[in-house]
Parts: structure tokens; sequence; C-alpha cells
């Protein structure tokens, strides 16, 4: 689950994080209100949405005039912000960020995430901060300074004098600096997060590291125990197909191809994708129906997989263990005919029952393709996609 640039702030000063003085409005009679409790005659106005590229789309302005600040604020609230990050119907804005101006003497990236390999956080720094850090790594690997965090030892001092050397810091940031190093790691543990992004760590004209920005993803399998950043949850920046997905506990993520996928198993899921790609086709989505399929699961998956409307044909992959595949057969159908799929349909069952599940599905719909062989499957339904 993503936040807002001002949750994450607010995470970070709870977690003695050093950021500037920000207030949250939602409509321009605030503005007058808030400008007046900062301490600076510049402010920052961001749109809130999870999306990067804000700035470069026209939604992060410097502004010292009030009224200036007010039409700006009437633009985005209520409309969509486009950037290279959305799709071309962009995100809602609900609310904007409105924060004392920094002056800046440089710029500094500092990132942490998980590296399940070593079953470790790593956290990230660079001197070059205020770009993305995959250009970074991809042009100057070795701008890039890591060290990783055992959850067992915890953070260590060493690694803070580690990454704050890299950054070229003086005396007095370094100890900035491990004070940071430590609330973030803090932070980025108890609070269950996947990703955390300060993008720049700017320091400011006093020689002071300030977060100027924020990036936070949490891990979703741990929201039932991090009740409080449940309820930041912005529904309204969400997926609509992932949101009903989750709504009826399946698994989907949203891609841009147009051969649809319903498939029982993670592992199974993507390794459809996998043959869907090497048959020369492109898979619409991930969907994973989980292991107790059933014509309720089935014919919510169909109407989530149809929400895109570049979907041309959809691949059903199913593997029969405990569920028998008879059983899944009748639901296809039925959820076939319930729900009022007009486009091709392409299933490949195997295991528990499956002889019996393909008489069935040979015996109904004109709009269903039987397949035994999943590679036969996929080369049919690339075929039909095109």
């Amino acid at each position: 689950m993503n936040l807002h640039e001002y949750q994450a702030k607010t995470l970070f000063k709870e977690f003695g994080l050093p950021t500037t003085n920000f207030f949250v409005i939602n409509s321009s009679e605030q503005v007058k209100q808030v400008t007046h409790k900062l301490k600076t005659k510049k402010w920052v106005f961001k749109a809130q949405v999870h999306a990067g590229g804000r700035g470069k789309a026209g939604g992060v302005k410097l502004f010292s005039n009030i009224e200036e600040a007010e039409k700006f604020t009437d633009k985005w609230i209520g409309n969509h912000l486009v950037t290279y990050q959305t799709d071309e119907k962009g995100q809602l804005v609900s609310s904007i960020l409105v924060e004392e101006c920094t002056d800046i003497l440089n710029e500094l990236y500092l990132g942490v995430v998980i590296d399940r390999s070593s079953q470790s956080i790593v956290v990230m720094t660079s001197q070059e901060g205020g770009v993305d850090i995959e250009t970074v790594a991809e042009n100057s690997p070795e701008k890039i300074f890591k060290a990783s965090v055992s959850l067992e030892l915890g953070p260590q001092e060493k690694d803070a004098l580690f990454l704050a050397k890299g950054l070229n810091l003086s005396e007095d940031q370094t100890i900035q600096f491990k004070k940071i190093f430590f609330n973030l790691c803090k932070l980025f543990i108890e609070k269950d997060l996947s990703l955390i992004e300060i993008n720049p760590l700017v320091i400011d004209s006093d020689q002071n590291l300030k977060c100027l920005d924020g990036k936070i993803n949490v891990d979703v399998n741990a929201l039932y125990r991090q009740k409080n950043i449940l309820e930041m949850r912005d529904i309204s920046q969400e997926e609509v197909s992932e949101l009903k997905a989750s709504e009826w506990g399946l698994n989907y993520v949203a891609l841009n191809g147009n051969i649809g996928c319903m498939v029982n198993g993670a592992g199974l899921a993507m390794g459809t994708m996998d043959i869907i790609k090497l048959s020369g086709g492109s898979p619409a989505n991930f969907l994973d129906v989980g292991g107790s399929v059933n014509k309720k699961s089935v014919t919510e998956a169909f109407k989530i997989i149809l929400l895109d409307k570049n979907v041309r044909v959809i691949l059903i992959n199913i593997f029969g263990g405990i569920v028998r595949c008879d059983v899944v057969a009748e639901g296809i159908v039925a959820a076939i005919e319930e729900v009022g799929v007009n486009i091709p349909v392409v299933i490949r069952l195997k295991g528990n029952n499956s002889v019996k599940a393909m008489e069935i599905l040979s015996q109904n719909s004109q709009n269903i393709i039987s397949e035994t062989d999943l590679s036969l499957a996929a080369q049919k339904a690339v075929e039909l996609s095109k």
C-alpha cells in the first residue's frame, strides 16, 4: 500500500526525522490560514497523488503570492493530475501539501528496501539526489553506497558512518545522519514497510539535513497489525480492477497486454504469463483466483478482467488438486453465461477429473476453446488476440 507524501512526512516526524513544517489543505479557502502559520515568505504547494513526476506535470509550484496559490489550489483539487507514472486519466487530487520553502545547498538520496536474498533490509545513499536512483544505478553505480541491516542485530553505527562518508558529510552532519539512519530503520521495521525513499535528502542553508520529500510503501500482508497505517489508505489512488479484486480476495495486477489471464496459484500464474510471452503474446493481467476455485470467484474474476477494454481473449489455466476440475468447469460455464462473455475463452484444465471437465466444456458455449496442453492453449490465445 502506498502513502501520500504528507502521510510519509507525518511518520517521519513521529520517528524523529527532520522535515519542513507543513500543512495539508483540501480547498483554496484554507490557503491564507496555513501560509500565515508558516515561517517563510515563500511556500511550496504539492498536489498529493500516488505517482512520481508531479513537478514536471505542473503539480508542484513555489508561491509567495496568496492569490496565485489559491488559483493553483482551485485548479487541482477535485481534478486529475497526469504524470509519466499514471495512465491517460491521471490520478485524483484530493489534497495539497503546503510547506515552508527550503534554501537548498545540496541534494542527496536516501532509501531503504528489503533484500530478500539476505533476509535483511538495505539502506542506500548517493550524492546524486533529485534524480531517479535507477538512472544513477545504471549510469554511475559506484555512486551508490549500501549497508545491510540484520533484523536480528539491528542497525549498527559503523554502517551509519560508512554511508555518511559516502555522502561526504561534515562532522556535524554525520551526527545528524546517524540519528536519521537509526530512526529510519526503526520506522521501517516497526511499521512493516517495504520501501522508504527520501529523494531528495537535502543539506539546507544552515548546513542541516532535511527530508524534503518522502515516499513510503507498506507491506499489505502486515496491515492487519498496522491499524493506524490502514486508516491512511486512499482508495481513490488505486486501480479500479485491483481494488475490486481485493474486495473478493483475488490477487490481481493490471498489465499492458491484451490476453486476460485467470489462474489458480501465484507460481502457475507467473508461468502462464511467461508462456504467453514466449508464444509471442502479451498478458493483460496477473490474476490468481486462489486454491478454492468456485463459481462465485470465477464470476468475479471474469468481471474484473473484462473491465480492461484491451482484452481480446481470456486464457484460463487451472490445476485441479483438492479442487475437482469438473466442478471448476461447471463454474466457468455458469460464470460465462451470467457475465455475458462475448470474447473467446481458451481453457486448459489439468489434474483431478480433468477429462470429465473437458467433456463439460466441449458441450457448452461456442466461445469456449479447450486445450489439454498449456503451450497449445497459449498459442491459441495469442492467435486469437491478434
